[in-house]
């Protein structure tokens, strides 16, 4: 909400030396976010006057049109005589009066104008546009053109109030009433300590059986409607500077006189208004819902076809407008035209003026629903006072008769839906008890009635709210208002003292040792968005009947193109590996933790849940049961080099290996035993693929898989060759832990080590050798690692050689030759027999 400083002054009388900024920290006191003070007119200095065009000649052999142009501007210039000036915009005419810039002028952003030949011509000043007078969009897009009644060597600069100071106010969702200079104008009030003048506290007629008939056929969506009629308007009646400028300051754009005195009542009384061309309606103004089929053309030309929740203006032939959100093209106020052979100019004359009080939700919901937003949905949306209706119609009216010549008739239509004012019981320390100030009972009486309530009882308080404030809805919200006047910078700052917790859950545990582990070998975090399209699905080239192809599907996406909650990390961090790529950045290594969403089995619909207390237990059961199972997972990807080349020698790829190693990584800290064996799933490449496993009750389930992505993968998401990943099921894989990690036991004892290289059919997979040297091994087998794998004519075709460190230590005691020589003779014995393995060099 943009509030110029001296329109506010109108409604409150502030000291003349009150600065917008003084303003600002007042206001920004009393809680309203005041986000900057902009300064119209910053720079403007020098003559900048009031002309008029006396000749207009068209300079020839140029790239653009030019004009050589004589422009009278008084005693302005210290000589009486018209200024020549070059101009190339065409919108105005002899005759025409225009903002003339005298040399030695400066304007906004420190252009200074001086005298200067240019197109062959001398030019000795400026004519200019609203932009360059740092006025707003006046619709022109050209030269500023002034009614003709303005004199002739008028300061400009005061005429057309370019100084000025504007507030711009980020106005939250339960403060309506603060989008419109009434509101902002009470609060500053209150701030002040000053009366204020209620723009809204007019004479209005009562109402009578000859206005424009209207029905309203749904009270609950429309609770008032107030209809005015206004005749014989000129239809060449212009908006007079002092309301286009308002508007201009405000952030609107000035369109024609009605529809400028429309805006401008909204602005200031803050009730949102439309006006209807009276010669096309036909028959009595109606409210009612939509019916299915129904279409409507809105003023921003756009055929919109209904649903059956929209609240709809109707006549005789159907809807003419959504209701509190935009009216319809068939009852347009029509735009002055003169006539081709007689000249007259033709227009709207009669007018139907409409200020009507609907129902928030349903305006929020149609203009989302529409995808809508105006300025009047904004306001009806957050609330708007009831009451103010009647005077926001009869302000429209006074003014149309005003400025545009017209005769307001004496019928006044007005069908309200009975209602009570909302009152609210409040014991008279509550503030006290919530804020732990003692304010005591006449500062909270005082503060409460400052804001509009009716206050009665000693010590327990009666509070009448005021129409204009829907959002205070139980003591608390009276609470806050005292707590805020009084000022939130006065409340003490005392610590609280929580009760003693039992710090994080296992789960919570988990997943912090796991993103520091990951990052400790290099992963940097990557967070991406938990929303996908489930074309993602086809590029990562998951099966058809593929589980992770059911999703959760969103009623209102942020995007269309991603309206399914994600149940992979891999599409949002391959994502961000391509975007890094894209950017220059060739070795990556990210990893991400978080939730993935599948859906239930059995879906359930969540319930509704009511809002002025607190959900029961069997409705947050409920609730619980219908959302997604939500585990979750980890995931790395990998591209280009894992370890950088320098003077200390080459580099290093990643490959599926690091891929592998991560998931390890992983597994060491959730305390379980992973098995690696080989696998073939969706994106990853078929030969380069491992499947990761883990015991759970004493079965074998799938934890997740790593390895290479499949070329076809990365060439549909534009990643480079090689590109490695890996994901697993964090909550799974805790499942499987044997607890909280121990530490090894050290022994004091040396180790024994032995080493043995085994021939195997290339098709074994090293982790089933691995897997059984293990379990032959025996208890004294500390540990065991691959490190050298050989393939060659010399171990014959469709063989390889894997040389694996077996690491031997007892306990208790020193290892001698012959045990350490049993327990590996045991190891390769136990390969012969569970995978064919022969010992090399045998």
């Amino acid at each position: 909400m943009r509030v110029p400083l001296s329109w506010l002054r109108e409604y409150v009388d502030l000291p003349a030396t009150e600065t917008g900024r003084d303003v600002q920290a007042r206001l920004i006191s009393a809680g309203l976010e005041v986000e900057t003070v902009e300064q119209l007119g910053a720079g403007l200095k020098g003559p900048l006057v009031v002309g008029q065009v006396r000749t207009i000649e068209e300079l020839e052999g140029f790239k653009k049109p030019i004009r050589y142009c004589t422009v009278a501007v008084g005693g302005a210039n210290g000589t009486g005589e018209p200024q020549e000036i070059v101009c190339g915009a065409r919108n105005f005419a002899v005759g025409d009066k225009v903002v003339v810039v005298l040399p030695g002028a400066e304007l906004p952003g420190g252009f200074a104008i001086a005298e200067r030949k240019t197109y062959g011509r001398m030019s000795r000043g400026m004519i200019c546009s609203s932009e360059e007078l740092g006025m707003g969009d006046d619709g022109s897009k050209g030269i500023v053109v002034l009614p003709p009644e303005c004199e002739v060597g008028t300061d400009a600069v005061e005429l057309l109030e370019l100084v000025d100071e504007v507030l711009d106010i980020a106005v939250t969702p339960d403060r309506g009433y603060c989008l419109s200079l009434r509101g902002i104008a009470r609060e500053t009030a209150t701030a002040y300590g000053l009366p204020l003048l209620d723009p809204a506290l007019i004479d209005v007629p009562a109402p009578n059986a000859f206005g424009h008939p209207v029905k309203v056929e749904e009270p609950v969506g429309c609770d008032r409607f107030t209809a005015r009629v206004v005749t014989g308007l000129d239809p060449e009646a212009r908006s007079p500077i002092w309301l286009r400028r308002r508007l201009q300051k405000a952030g609107m754009r000035p369109i024609s006189l009605a529809v400028d005195i429309t805006n401008y009542v909204m602005l200031e009384i803050g009730q949102p208004l439309h006006a209807y061309d009276r010669t096309r309606l036909q028959g009595a103004i109606g409210v009612r819902r939509a019916r299915q089929g129904e279409k409507l053309t809105t003023l921003d030309g756009t055929q919109r076809v209904l649903d059956p929740e929209d609240l709809v203006i109707i006549d005789d032939r159907g809807p003419i407008g959504l209701a509190g959100v935009m009216g319809g093209a068939d009852t347009e106020i029509a735009d002055a035209l003169p006539d081709a052979e007689t000249g007259a100019v033709s227009g709207t004359t009669d007018v139907v003026v409409e200020a009507a009080h609907f129902d928030p939700v349903s305006i929020a919901r149609t203009a989302r629903r529409h995808r809508l937003g105006s300025e009047a949905a904004r306001r009806f949306e957050r609330g708007v006072d009831p009451l103010a209706a009647s005077a926001a119609a009869q302000r429209t009216v006074d003014l149309l008769v005003l400025l545009a010549g017209g005769t307001a008739e004496a019928g006044v239509t007005e069908a309200v839906a009975p209602s009570a004012p909302h009152t609210l019981t409040i014991p008279a320390d509550h503030p006290d008890r919530v804020a732990g100030v003692a304010y005591g009972r006449e500062t909270v009486v005082r503060r409460l009635q400052q804001i509009g309530c009716d206050v009665y009882g000693q010590d327990t308080l009666t509070v009448t709210v005021p129409s204009w404030r829907p959002d205070l809805l139980d003591p608390n919200d009276l609470a806050e208002e005292v707590i805020r006047l009084e000022g939130y910078e006065n409340l003490p700052a005392t610590l609280p003292k929580p009760p003693a917790g039992r710090g994080l859950t296992e789960r919570q545990r988990l997943h912090r040792r796991v993103g520091r582990a990951l990052a400790g070998t290099g992963y940097v975090e990557a967070l991406s968005s938990p929303f996908i399209g489930e074309q993602v699905f086809d590029k990562l080239q998951l099966d058809a009947d593929d589980p992770n192809r059911r999703v959760v599907t969103l009623v209102n996406p942020l995007s269309d193109e991603e309206p399914a909650l994600r149940t992979l990390l891999l599409p949002g961090l391959l994502a961000a590996l391509r975007r890094n790529i894209g950017r220059g950045t060739h070795d990556l290594a990210l990893f991400e933790t978080g939730l993935v969403f599948q859906p239930r089995a059995d879906a359930r619909v969540a319930p509704r849940l009511r809002v002025d207390r607190r959900p029961d237990d069997e409705e947050i059961v409920s609730l619980t049961g219908a959302l997604p199972v939500q585990p979750r997972h980890a995931a790395v990807v990998l591209a280009g080099a894992r370890e950088q080349a320098g003077w200390w020698g080459e580099g290093r790829p990643a490959d599926w290996a690091d891929a592998v190693e991560a998931a390890r990584t992983v597994a060491r800290e959730a305390g379980a035993e992973l098995r690696v064996g080989q696998g073939r799933y969706g994106p990853w490449h078929p030969g380069r693929c491992a499947r990761l496993a883990v015991v759970v009750d004493g079965e074998p389930r799938t934890v997740g898989h790593a390895g290479e992505l499949h070329p076809g993968v990365l060439k549909s998401l534009g990643l480079p060759a090689r590109t490695c990943a890996m994901e697993l099921d964090l909550d799974l894989l805790q499942q499987a832990s044997e607890g909280l990690p121990r530490g090894p036991r050290i022994s004091t004892f040396p180790v024994a080590t032995q080493d043995v290289a085994l021939i195997v059919d290339a098709s074994v997979p090293a982790a089933d050798v691995e897997a059984s040297l293990r379990a032959g091994a025996g208890e004294l087998l500390e540990s065991i690692r691959l490190f050298d794998v050989f393939t060659g004519e010399q171990i014959g075709a469709d063989r390889k050689s894997l040389a694996y460190a077996l690491r031997f230590r007892a306990p208790d005691r020193t290892l001698t030759a012959e045990e350490s020589t049993a327990a590996r003779d045991a190891a390769v014995a136990s390969a012969a027999e569970r995978v064919g393995a022969t010992l090399r060099g045998a």
